[in-house]
């Protein structure tokens, strides 16, 4: 069987769209956000906020920085062979082992990290054997594929490291460290010479993590709401809650694909930008999920939690969900009106944790956005399309 050569694709090859093997990836990371949503869920409960956001922030981090890793690369080498797809495939059973070990990664105070970096090694041998036959087979490309393959390397030498070595008590603040060496491996390997990413592409990549994301929040309503069912009586308030965090979601959604976005793409800094930006979108996504979940908790008294703290679990995300996409997307495209009415609707969403009612006046504030939104946002998108 002859050993196939990778080139690097086209980016402005037509057409480009997402392959089969591309989506089944994305569902492999479902597994992984559903485990770091529940994580925070149950400290969310508990009252335990600043020890589940330390360790939700820690873990999405890696969930979205494995899921950048493939994306970015499938964008410019997906050649989509035998080998790709083998290395692909160890690639998720690795995305599996770490899934299982997002829970010690989301406890801050009592981390284990073992299973976690278990997985990363899986992951990173097939992404560096990737970045390594790509240097091979696209001499052009040859200085950026291999800075890519030694940078990944040493990282993960450091999370190794970092695992065994590091005392428990200053794990957060070393795990920073290895976060901004993560992020630093492509700014150092894509001066050599900028990969090929396909703008089109990536940017539909990007949109299908956030409806996977969005998606993991109406699943956890609706199966806390059957479960919720069969213990209380409280029927018309779980629905509305239920209810209510579908019109958040589904609002969400529209804000996200409310403007084209790959007309932002125009340079690898912009794209560097954005893509980096997207962790807050993404994780502010998974978040929305569990906030749902603990109102439904607190309706069904499985959890104590004051009004506004419960209602911060929803509401603040979503705010920072709305910012992101505005500061991102939004921004640098749109109308001045735009420009203002999303921040002000980030800030009355903040506002209304204080009031009664606050998951439904989140919602209003996001269908009168919407609505904004369409209203000014259409015709600009017709003139970009065009």
């Amino acid at each position: 069987m002859r050993f196939p050569s990778m080139i690097r694709r086209n980016p402005h090859e037509p057409h480009r769209v997402s392959t089969p093997l591309e989506l089944f990836f994305d569902l492999v990371f479902v597994v992984a956000v559903g485990v770091a949503g529940r994580t925070l869920l149950h400290n969310e409960a508990a009252g335990h906020f600043s020890v589940g956001l330390l360790g939700f922030a820690m873990a999405f981090f890696a969930i979205w920085w494995a899921w950048m890793n493939f994306t970015w690369f499938a964008t410019s080498y997906g050649t989509d062979d035998w080998y790709y797809r083998i290395l692909t495939l160890v690639q998720m059973a690795g995305a599996l082992v770490f899934a299982a070990g997002v829970t010690g990664i989301a406890n801050p105070e009592h981390p284990n990290f073992t299973l976690g970096i278990s997985g990363y090694i899986i992951m990173r041998v097939a992404i560096i054997l990737q970045w390594i036959r790509a240097g091979i087979g696209d001499p052009s490309g040859r200085k950026t594929a291999f800075g890519y393959a030694i940078g990944i390397a040493i990282v993960q030498v450091y999370w190794v490291l970092f695992a065994v070595v590091v005392p428990d008590g200053i794990k957060p603040w070393m795990f920073l460290v290895g976060a901004l060496a993560e992020i630093a491996v492509p700014v150092v390997a894509e001066r050599f010479n900028t990969t090929p990413w396909h703008r089109h592409h990536i940017t539909e990549r990007y949109g299908l993590f956030t409806i996977i994301v969005l998606g993991e929040s109406v699943l956890a309503s609706t199966t806390a709401v059957i479960e919720a069912v069969n213990e209380s009586e409280q029927l018309g308030d779980l629905l509305l809650i239920a209810g209510t965090g579908f019109v958040i979601v589904a609002c969400l959604w529209w804000i996200y694909f409310a403007l084209p976005q790959h007309e932002l793409l125009t340079s690898f800094r912009t794209a560097l930008g954005w893509g980096y930006g997207h962790y807050f979108v993404f994780a502010a996504a998974a978040a929305v999920s569990a906030g749902i979940e603990v109102a439904l908790e607190v309706e069904t008294q499985h959890a104590t939690l004051e009004a506004a703290a419960a209602a911060a679990t929803l509401c603040v995300p979503v705010a920072v969900f709305v910012f992101f996409v505005w500061l991102l997307v939004v921004r640098p495209q749109a109308t001045t009106p735009s420009n203002v009415a999303m921040p002000a609707a980030v800030v009355l969403i903040l506002l209304s944790v204080f009031a009664p009612f606050s998951l439904q006046i989140t919602a209003l504030i996001l269908v009168a956005l919407v609505a904004f939104l369409t209203a000014y946002a259409v015709p600009h998108r017709t003139k970009h399309l065009n």
